[in-house]
């Protein structure tokens, strides 16, 4: 009995600790299991920060070091180019063994050239004729010309190789008109030349223009007369910084009047014995009907534009229009005093 109840007890004592090591295993197991579930939530979890944060530093990168245009698309917001902003150009043939010859309204100040397939000049002696030839025989890339005149008109030309070109000689017309004939936008900007400062050259070439048309006298105190010939200044302007003389040349004489030369300088009013004559010149920018002869009994006009300026009160201005193998000079003499009076022009009235 005694043995019987020891051996139970001795069986009870060994269950208890496999019950409790088994139920251990399985704890072990639930943590290992919850441990390898939370290592797979933290390690995607890394992945999808480490992915985001990649992302934010590509297009950091992008931003800082943008990729080299392909020529279909443009960074950033950008605006495309209408096409009655452009300015058609004119098709023009050129060749190698001939010289084409175009002809402009006005001075030419700029030329362009596309490659070095085409050879441009002005013509020697002519301001506003440019000569355009190819320098090299049956080039066949296709290539441009562009030309800016005094005027501040702006021309386009896009230029090929022709073994007989059909025009050799192309006269351009004056660009004041109607921009569809002129195969130019009606509303297109002109181009502003330095020595004018702010003034559009188109306007200036107006103003003059619609001066000589007016010929109004609005100064009648300023002039000379000598040997048959009367030398007036007619009306002096101002507008935008640039000042117009109106001038007359009268020959009453039998003997035609050609010009030498005409300029405008500052001299002073009294010089002194012994004393250096200080004379200052000024420049005309534009000249409008610019002649160099006046015929006999006839009479011519001139309107220049000269830049702003004033005279001190010891100097004076004196315009002089000196006659070629002649001594019939003529001279005229402007105070400050004219100059401050100058006629402020009205540009709504201009036509």
């Amino acid at each position: 009995m005694a043995y019987y109840y020891f051996q139970k007890c001795n069986n009870k004592i060994k269950k208890q600790p496999m019950a409790a090591l088994k139920k251990s295993e399985n704890m072990k197991k639930l943590l290992l299991m919850f441990a390898l579930a939370a290592s797979a939530f933290t390690a995607h979890g890394q992945e999808n920060v480490t992915a985001q944060t990649g992302t934010v530093a590509v297009r950091d990168t992008e931003t800082l070091t943008p990729m080299p245009s392909t020529g279909d698309y443009f960074q950033g917001y950008t605006r495309p180019l209408t096409f009655n902003r452009m300015i058609p150009p004119y098709a023009l043939e050129v060749t190698f063994a001939k010289t084409v010859h175009i002809i402009f309204p006005a001075a030419i100040r700029y030329v362009d050239l596309g490659s070095a397939d085409l050879l441009a000049a002005k013509a020697d002696g002519a301001e506003n004729v440019l000569r355009v030839k190819a320098a090299a025989r049956d080039f066949s890339r296709e290539s441009n010309l562009s030309v800016i005149t005094e005027d501040g008109a702006y021309y386009s030309f896009n230029v090929k190789y022709a073994d007989e070109p059909v025009k050799l000689s192309v006269e351009m017309a004056d660009f004041i008109h109607d921009g569809e004939a002129m195969n130019r936008p009606n509303n297109a900007q002109e181009v502003y030349l330095k020595e004018l400062g702010q003034e559009s050259p188109l306007l200036v070439k107006l103003i003059m223009r619609s001066i000589h048309k007016n010929d109004d006298r609005r100064i009648k105190h300023i002039g000379s007369k000598r040997f048959g010939v009367q030398y007036t200044l007619k009306g002096l302007y101002s507008h935008n910084g640039l000042l117009y003389f109106h001038l007359q040349l009268k020959n009453a004489s039998n003997v035609p009047f050609t010009v030498d030369y005409i300029t405008f300088k500052i001299v002073d009013k009294k010089v002194a014995k012994r004393t250096a004559i200080q004379e200052q010149v000024i420049w005309p920018l534009r000249a409008h009907n610019h002649f160099t002869e006046v015929g006999a009994n006839s009479t011519e006009r001139v309107v220049f534009a000269l830049p702003k300026f004033t005279i001190p009160d010891d100097k004076m201005l004196v315009v002089e229009m000196a006659e070629q193998n002649g001594g019939r000079h003529q001279s005229l003499t402007v105070y400050n005093a004219d100059l401050v009076r100058a006629e402020v022009i009205d540009e709504l009235k201009v036509k």
